[in-house]
Parts: structure tokens; C-alpha cells; sequence
């Protein structure tokens, strides 16, 4: 007599999903002020999950425990503003994605942690989770890398406003909204120094193709009935949905 193990079920046969996440990315995955775990990538997942009548349980975790969770079949998929390096691709797949942005950075107002361009971040503080694409490229211009496991954005940007750091690399749209949000914080985004365009989705096992298949038609239906861009509205207070054109942002490479 054999059994259907965990990752051999079929979309229809499984109830419910455990979905990986942080719980501490601004706005696309925290703790509101009534203490609910919300955001754009999490409204999303459950916006798709009642489309096709599942229930969703979120796992916190930092993002190699979430890479793990993922490879281990422990979880579902990931909702963590995940995009596909070519590292990952031999690993993972990713959906159609529900985000389109850049890489940008984070300085002091006061003197711009000394930063004018990319070659600026030799010997500077970076900080930021030590196996991100964020900090390799941060380490690829010669920056002294500070590491962090699942801190919350306050932590991030007071440290780069009492120069425990210098500089934050990340997403353009997360590092507006976290600036916006924590106006106290003597922090900004430094102008005209863009790079790597980028998609992100959810982040599926490379063996979870018909899970991922049937959430991408999901997307692409939220996408075509405006859904899509009402959540990202709420979140980012534009539509992140719909690619855009930087033609300032540079395009970095970095071994994984």
C-alpha cells in the first residue's frame, strides 16, 4: 500500500498551504499596528489562496532558513519579495512577477555616508543579511559587510544615522516606503545611483512546477482585473505591478 507524500500531492488535493515569509520587510511583509502580519506580498498570497479556495499558513523565518524551508519541502513556497538570481535557478522557480523595480541605497542625510556612485561603497559599513545579492554586491565595491538575521527596518536605518553603518542596498520601493514610514530617522535614498532591474515573485522548489503553473494564471487574472494594482496602491501607494523604465540603473554582476 504506498502513500502521496507531501510534495507529490496535486494543487487540487492540497487544502491548505504553508507559505514562508519574514514577517519584518516593509511593506511587503511585517506587523501592523494592530499586530497582524500584512503587506504587499502577503495580501497577495491570500487574495490567490481564496481565488483557489485554500487556506494559508505563514512560517517566519530569515532568508536562509526560507531558501531551506523551500528545498526541504517543509513549506510551500516563499512570499518575501524574492527574485531569481542565477545561483538560485538551478534550485528554484519563480511566478509570474507581481513586482517590478531597482536596487538603490540608503545613506545619512547629514553627509551621504560619503557615497556618490557604486565605487564610493569601498570600505564603507553595508549592512544587510549576509547571503543576499544586496550585500555580494555591496562586497563586489569593497565594503566592510555587517550582518543581520530578520531585523526590522528601525534597527537598519538608526544604525546608518548613528554610523554604526553607512549604507543599506536593497529595493528601491521597500527602501521609500521604510524612509517614508520612519521620517525621525535622519536617513535617505541616495538620487541618480540606480542598479540591476529586477522582477520578484513567489519562490517555488524547481520540482513545484504545477503549483507554480496554476498560481501564475491566478496572477495574471489579478493583474487583468485591476486587483493587483489595488493592492500594490495600498502598499506602495503606486502600481509596482507594471514594469518600468530606469534608464540611469546600472547593471551589477556578482558570483553566488
Amino acid at each position: 500500500m504506498g502513500c502521496t507524500s507531501k510534495n507529490e500531492q496535486s494543487v487540487d488535493d492540497k487544502k491548505e498551504w504553508v507559505v514562508a515569509t519574514s514577517g519584518t520587510l516593509f511593506p511587503s511583509s511585517y506587523y501592523n499596528d494592530d499586530n497582524k502580519l500584512t503587506g504587499y506580498d502577503i495580501e497577495v498570497v491570500k487574495e490567490i489562496a481564496n481565488r483557489m479556495d485554500k487556506k494559508v499558513t505563514f512560517k517566519e523565518l530569515n532568508v536562509d532558513g526560507m531558501l531551506a524551508s523551500i528545498q526541504n519541502n517543509s513549506v510551500d513556497f516563499a512570499a518575501n519579495d524574492f527574485s531569481l538570481s542565477d545561483s538560485r535557478k538551478d534550485k528554484f522557480l519563480i511566478s509570474e512577477p507581481i513586482k517590478y523595480s531597482f536596487g538603490s541605497m540608503i545613506v545619512r542625510k547629514s553627509d551621504q555616508s560619503g557615497i556618490k556612485k557604486l565605487e564610493d561603497l569601498k570600505d564603507k559599513k553595508a549592512a544587510g543579511e549576509a547571503t543576499t545579492s544586496y550585500m555580494k554586491i555591496a562586497g563586489k565595491y569593497g565594503a566592510e559587510l555587517i550582518s543581520y538575521d530578520n531585523a526590522t527596518n528601525d534597527q537598519y536605518l538608526t544604525d546608518v544615522a548613528n554610523g554604526r553603518t553607512d549604507v543599506i542596498l536593497n529595493d528601491y520601493y521597500l527602501q521609500k516606503m521604510s524612509v517614508n514610514a520612519l521620517p525621525d530617522i535622519p536617513v535617505m535614498i541616495l538620487k541618480d545611483v540606480y542598479f540591476n532591474p529586477s522582477e520578484s515573485g513567489l519562490l517555488f522548489n524547481n520540482k513545484n512546477q504545477e503549483l507554480k503553473e496554476e498560481i501564475d494564471k491566478t496572477i495574471k487574472e489579478m493583474k487583468k482585473d485591476g486587483t493587483m494594482k489595488k493592492i500594490s496602491e495600498e502598499f506602495f501607494g503606486e502600481d509596482v505591478s507594471k514594469k518600468v523604465d530606469i534608464p540611469t540603473a546600472e547593471s551589477v554582476t556578482v558570483e553566488e
